[in-house]
């Protein structure tokens, strides 16, 4: 079923396109003081120059959030096309993912990440996290797929080693499907972990190790001491640049990478 979706999205083998990719967990747009600043979460994504940004804790019509469509909002503050994916019903709205896009988004689908047993989320749902994959069409024809996900958070890895099972077969499934693919989002892992092992072990490029400086550390914001947001390449991808944008607009740094896509 995903190498059916993954048809039609192959890139133009004789091109190199320089795409700026932001990944941003945004926590419910307020900072970790818990104050609402979705206007200064659209500051940070348009000052980053990203042409497509990979968003994760995103709310739209809950009560916590004064019933905001915040990826509507930010499409409205940044210009950019706006997918998002439910991967929650929470305080009378919807909690999830969401990808922004300097260009149009051709299409974009919500893919579930069951876990056994199933486990209890916020509000005594056993919804699974998602992963959102989206095909974004470039200038020039080119087309390209990118993943977003956000992981469990638990102490424990139990689900998230079953939640990169199926993150890694939709990557592999838009591979084979002759996509230029990018997976990236909050993986609450660190590198060392058996999630980011199983992740490298599957042939993802973490980027940060390709050309990033310094510890790469995300979390918390105001004085960062984990890393646990990536963004992974894959097939010929390349990298010229990763760093981590201080700021305190969420309890997450965003990771910034300036990434270099060549058609499969």
């Amino acid at each position: 079923m995903l190498a059916a979706c993954a048809g039609g999205t192959r890139t133009r083998s004789d091109t190199a396109r320089t795409v700026r990719v932001l990944v941003y967990n945004i926590h419910a747009g307020k900072d970790a003081r818990g104050t609402d600043n979705l206007a200064r979460v659209a500051d940070v994504v348009r000052q980053s120059g990203a042409d497509v940004v990979l968003l994760q804790e995103v709310d739209r019509g809950t009560r916590r959030s004064g019933g905001v469509d915040q990826p509507a909002v930010l499409g409205r503050l940044t210009g950019y096309a706006t997918a998002f994916g439910r991967t929650l019903d929470y305080d009378g709205g919807e909690y999830g993912i969401a990808i922004l896009s300097r260009w149009p988004i051709a299409r974009d689908t919500l893919v579930h990440l069951p876990v056994d047993p199933p486990q209890a989320r916020a509000g005594g749902s056993h919804e699974p996290r998602g992963a959102l994959w989206a095909t974004v069409a470039a200038p020039g024809g080119d087309t390209i797929a990118v993943v977003n996900t956000h992981l469990d958070a638990s102490r424990d890895d139990v689900w998230r080693r079953q939640e990169i099972r199926t993150v890694l077969a939709i990557a592999d499934s838009l591979r084979t499907g002759g996509a230029a693919t990018l997976v990236g989002g909050d993986f609450n892992s660190t590198p060392e972990s058996p999630v980011q092992e199983a992740t490298r072990s599957a042939g993802l490029r973490d980027a940060w190790l390709s050309c990033g400086r310094g510890d790469g550390l995300t979390y918390p914001a105001d004085s960062a001491i984990k890393r646990i947001d990536y963004l992974y390449l894959t097939g010929r991808a390349t990298c010229d640049e990763a760093r981590v944008l201080e700021g305190e607009a969420s309890d997450h740094r965003a990771l910034l990478v300036r990434v270099r896509m060549q058609g499969e």
